[in-house]
């Protein structure tokens, strides 16, 4: 059964509840006023898909903070730490 997302008219009270499509929207748990759908959100994730998810995430955060100055990965040319070369002429 699919959760909404939920806005009270009255107090402004968030709230989500699980019920069909075609049931009207529920009361507000705080006041008892008449509540309002708000955006759609992102469905919830279980199991191996919330898994996979986690682990991308942590990766990009890590390629994140690893990042060069300009953000591109570690060992990037732009970001490398510059030598100077010196030749020697006779």
């Amino acid at each position: 059964m699919p959760t909404y997302d939920y806005r009270c008219l009255r107090c402004e009270t968030p709230f989500e509840a699980s019920h069909a499509i075609s049931e009207p929207a529920p009361d507000c748990p705080n006041c008892g006023g008449r509540a309002e759908k708000t955006i759609l959100t992102a469905p919830a994730t279980h199991g191996q898909m919330a898994r996979g998810r986690e682990l991308a995430m942590r990766s990009l955060l890590t390629s994140r903070t690893n990042a060069g100055s300009n953000g591109h990965g570690p060992g990037c040319s732009c970001c490398a730490p510059r030598t100077t070369s010196t030749t020697k002429t006779d």
